[in-house]
């Protein structure tokens, strides 16, 4: 059946837009809804995912960079009564649906208490508690989370292939997640029971039929979700499977399938086969976003507020309650964030994957850092400088989202302070760094031609006394290199904040070029000296320091062997990182 023949079996279904209106009006007359959770395109957020931990039994490479992730300190964690608090919060200004999410969000001590106290807000208009699990470890607990108030159950499961399994989560446990399934379909109280599945191209999007046919028989929801780009997951457009392909390929095993009632605001636009017990769908973040219907805002592990799962944006609720703020202050801090959100996410050829968090970071789909991303750390997880006192929430009125995000070098107080890395696990890295300095011709002559003596020129003339004197500090280049590689050794001994690095190899090469003066009018030609440098580790931390420290030296060596001849026209410049590998916000590679 073709995708057109399809709409055309759709046509009967109800007409959703005016369903979803009427759904609206009845809410607005049944309680007020805070102006705080209404942005600036009227929509209303009635839905929050609290992330729990950034924990997870699992490594599913599509969540987890390769490397692993630096992991926040359990003080910056949000406390089981920070969490109930700023849930009241939001239930008592108009959300409905909670959803915890993690990494895995049953890792997390306390979480039937959690969930209990969840259950509390059901008398201020709270109608349910969801929870997305990897379903791995909650089997025996999950009756008891039923029973605390858990109203609704996403299990992921990516593949029905027990090996393929391990290779997609680098985990065992398949048999686990189908053991949580049947105690999920078993528990009559339990309101849904829904399975996501990330189709990658050429792994599982060929299970799409059998994933589908669990509906037949069982009562749950099958979400088909495109492949996202986060930070450290390689996303690649030609891995991403559309929509409208998969359901192409059911549709030629099922060409009696027929749209099913979308619930208001659900991502996954639904199907159903007569006769199963079940219902599928899709989730198109990529190729048919659901932006304009959006209702869903983000609370991550450490307590900062994301409005768009692709938005890098955040605010830090949990410094501010820390600050003592009271639940206004809280609230106008909420509607700043809220009245930020973009209309749409971009396309998926500009969707943010260097600033944004991994996903495992987020929950659903400020840690300290290494030194090897503090040059891009600041944009990985923007956020805002911490708010010292209550009353100074009175200018977020007037602050903009984009406002400047927190060095990663500074604690809570604005001093200086050293990143914590002690958790971190060691991984290769290396990264290569340049610079230029820039020399006039008499220099280059000296460097390229060191022991040819000009017959011509007078032995006792001021410029060739000062050549002589070059000469006797010995081979330039010789010296600088060695120079380079001495100073990255003693990075951590130069730049205060740097970590101690037992490096495995440095490698630097000096080299003298001659270029055409771009720009200038007399179209001269320009001398430079060229110094590359790559470094390498095994370490907790990335290694672009020491690169830069080794040219910056080396170029500095250049100078100083130089100076006699040339020390006022030298010019240095163009230091620069070009490429760097390793480490959890990933590779890099400076085109120009």
């Amino acid at each position: 059946m073709s995708i057109s023949a399809i709409n055309r079996h759709a046509q009967p279904v109800v007409d959703t837009s005016a369903r979803a209106q009427a759904r609206i009006a009845q809410i607005d007359t049944e309680r007020p809804f805070s102006a705080a959770l209404v942005d600036s395109y009227s929509r209303k957020h009635d839905y929050l995912r609290i992330s729990l931990t950034e924990r997870c039994n699992l490594r599913c490479f599509y969540c987890m960079p390769s490397e692993g992730i630096e992991l926040s300190p359990q003080g910056k964690i949000l406390t089981n009564d920070e969490v109930i608090r700023l849930a009241s919060l939001f239930v008592r200004s108009g959300v409905t649906k909670i959803r915890l999410t993690g990494g895995e969000p049953t890792v997390r001590k306390g979480i039937g208490e959690i969930i209990s106290r969840l259950n509390e807000l059901k008398v201020h208009g709270l109608k349910s508690i969801g929870m997305t699990s990897n379903g791995l470890a909650i089997h025996r607990k999950l009756p008891q989370f039923i029973d605390n108030g858990l109203s609704h159950l996403n299990l992921s499961l990516d593949t029905l292939d027990p090996f393929k399994f391990e290779l997609m989560t680098r985990r065992p446990g398949h048999e686990l997640v189908l053991r949580t399934l049947d105690v999920a379909l078993a528990s009559p109280t339990l309101e849904s029971v829904k399975i996501n599945v990330v189709v990658v191209k050429g792994l599982n999007d060929h299970e799409a039929v059998d994933f589908v046919e669990m509906t037949r028989d069982k009562p749950i929801s099958v979400r088909f979700i495109e492949f996202m780009p986060f930070t450290g997951n390689k996303w690649d457009k030609n891995k991403m499977v559309p929509s409208s392909e998969l359901l192409a390929k059911i549709a030629a095993v099922h060409p009696s399938l027929t749209r099913a009632p979308d619930e208001l605001n659900d991502t996954a636009r639904s199907w159903k086969i007569p006769g199963f017990a079940g219902t599928f769908g899709f989730i198109s973040s990529m190729s048919d976003h659901f932006c304009a219907s959006c209702n869903r805002l983000r609370i991550t592990a450490d307590g900062q507020i994301k409005v768009c799962l692709f938005d890098a944006k955040e605010l830090s609720l949990r410094d501010t309650m820390r600050a003592g703020a009271t639940d206004d202050e809280l609230l106008q801090l909420i509607g700043t964030a809220v009245m930020g959100k973009q209309e749409k996410h971009v396309g998926m050829e500009d969707i943010d994957v260097l600033t944004n968090r991994p996903m495992i970071l987020i929950g659903g789909v400020s840690r300290p850092i290494s030194r090897s991303t503090r040059n891009t750390r600041a944009p990985m997880t923007p956020q805002f400088f911490p708010i010292q006192s209550p009353s100074s929430l009175q200018s977020l009125r007037h602050m903009s989202t984009s406002a400047p995000p927190r060095l990663t070098h500074i604690d809570s107080s604005g001093r200086a302070s050293m990143v914590n890395v002690a958790d971190k696990m060691p991984t290769q890295r290396s990264a290569t760094a340049t610079g230029r300095i820039y020399i006039p011709q008499v220099a280059y002559e000296l460097i390229t031609s060191p022991n040819i003596p000009d017959a011509n020129a007078d032995r006792d003339s001021p410029e060739a006394r000062a050549k002589a004197k070059a000469r006797g500090k010995g081979d330039v280049l010789t010296v600088a290199q060695l120079a380079a590689i001495m100073g990255a050794k003693r990075t951590s001994d130069l730049i205060p904040l740097c970590h101690p690095l037992a490096l495995s190899h440095i490698s630097v090469t000096l080299t003298p070029e001659i270029t055409s003066g771009d720009g200038d009018a007399s179209g001269s030609e320009r001398f430079s000296i060229l110094c590359s440098a790559t470094v390498s580790c095994e370490g907790k931390t990335g290694v672009e320091m020491e690169a830069l420290t080794a040219v910056s030296v080396g170029t500095l060596t250049v100078w100083d062997m130089l100076k006699a001849v040339a020390g006022k026209e030298m010019v240095i410049g163009d230091i620069k990182v070009t490429r760097k590998e390793g480490g959890k916000s990933g590779d890099f590679s400076r085109e120009s």
